[in-house]
């Protein structure tokens, strides 16, 4: 166990270093929520607060949309741990990494937490930015702590998946379009900017059951203390543990194999 401790370490070091030298991908992936809260939440907020008839106005709607980016923020970090496993894989770091007496998962795992200190590092700036431009959030320590948990949780599963969907590419530029269902169709096919009911009936039955709407709808009630139908907490972490499990086994498949697919 210490030695799977330390090899895991190393490798976390490692990736780390990385994020350290090519600054490109972790900014890109800030970049984005950032984009996104600005252009919906200052330039958008009234009108968009208006036409939902909201009462709150801008600042109403800036609270509507936060949780819904910080989401947004962990999908779009996403295609850095997925272009660098298939580097990797593709460089040949790989085969040389299996002729050394390490810990053969340490490697994946050093993918996963190093993306995971890096969104949470992104997560705590565009919370930051949010409350600059009119972000009131209103929960307990307790409710903090369980949104914090909740959002960890879904980094976690999110880039097991991604650094699976990774392994499958043979090329990084492959590796970093493959990801874009996760990055950009679920964020914006959800409640993150409108909510459900104002949505066409096709586009709201596919909000409505896929899981970025039900882990949205539970930020909202620990940050703002919003109503939230009954399960959906649970059934957010379920998501959770259910994309962690699939993406875990994929990814150890793929990396097991030798050989991207």
């Amino acid at each position: 166990m210490s030695y799977a401790l330390q090899d895991t370490a190393t490798m976390l070091r490692r990736n780390l270093r990385h994020a350290q030298r090519y600054p490109g991908l972790s900014l890109g992936a800030l970049g984005m929520p950032v984009i996104m809260i600005l252009l919906f939440g200052l330039v958008f907020g009234n009108t968009f607060a208006a036409g939902l008839g909201g009462g709150g106005g801008r600042g109403g709607y800036i609270d509507f949309l936060t949780p819904g980016i910080l989401l947004m923020s962990i999908a779009s970090g996403t295609m850095s741990p997925a272009v660098a496993v298939c580097m990797d894989m593709t460089e040949g770091i790989v085969t040389r990494f299996r002729s050394m007496a390490i810990f053969r998962p340490a490697v994946l795992t050093g993918h996963v937490l190093g993306n995971v200190i890096l969104t949470v590092v992104s997560l705590v700036l565009v919370i930051g930015f949010a409350v600059l431009i009119g972000f009131r959030p209103n929960a307990s320590a307790v409710d903090w702590l369980l949104a914090a948990a909740l959002l960890i949780g879904v980094t976690v599963g999110l880039t097991w998946f991604a650094i699976a969907l990774g392994l499958t590419s043979k090329t990084p530029e492959g590796a970093s379009n493959i990801v874009l269902p996760i990055s950009l169709l679920l964020p914006f096919l959800s409640n993150t900017f409108i909510p459900l009911e104002a949505m066409p009936s096709g586009i709201r039955w596919f909000a409505e059951y896929q899981p970025f709407t039900p882990i949205i709808d539970t930020l909202r009630h620990l940050l703002l203390g919003t109503p939230m139908d009954n399960g959906s907490g649970w059934l957010a972490a379920a998501w959770c543990v259910a994309i962690a499990i699939v993406g875990y086994f994929w990814a150890q498949k793929n990396y097991n194999k030798g050989t991207v697919a």
